[in-house]
């Protein structure tokens, strides 16, 4: 009896930790890579929690308004390998992130996209993207033509 209880218990476990695996979305189920976005301003919040970390911006715009932005960026173990540390991303920093509109381009609470890269005020460029699963190739339009 003890056996079939263990056996049972280690089934249910099992299929548990197959729903969590299979539950993480592709790249193009949210966002779309025929919309690639530029979006400027300073960082306003960093969340480093699996499996994408979230980067919190505000965007100034032309008419003067705020506009606030949600990047998807890679893993937080992917970031810090690119050298993208908490001691970089400080909040308040000016950043220029390439990358990708969501599907959803209300913008209620915030405008979301999946962050490819992230350049800062003196000119470093740093790859923030996920690759994989439907994530766009190397190719990026150039900021002319965003």
């Amino acid at each position: 009896m003890k056996r079939i209880l263990a056996l049972g218990l280690t089934a249910v476990a099992l299929a548990l930790m197959q729903t969590q695996v299979m539950s993480h979305h592709a790249f193009s189920s949210e966002f779309d890579q025929n919309k690639p976005i530029r979006v400027q301003g300073k960082i306003t919040r960093m969340e480093w929690i699996n499996p994408h970390t979230w980067l919190h911006m505000e965007a100034v715009l032309d008419d003067g308004s705020i506009q606030e932005w949600m990047m998807e960026g890679g893993t937080p173990n992917t970031l810090l390998r690119q050298g993208l540390t908490s001691q970089i991303l400080q909040i308040g920093s000016e950043i220029i992130v390439r990358g990708y509109q969501s599907k959803d381009p209300d913008c209620i609470p915030k405008c979301r996209g999946s962050g490819r890269d992230i350049t800062f005020a003196d000119g470093r460029n740093i790859f923030m993207g996920s690759t994989g699963v439907g994530a766009p190739t190397e190719d990026f339009p150039a900021d002319d033509d965003l």
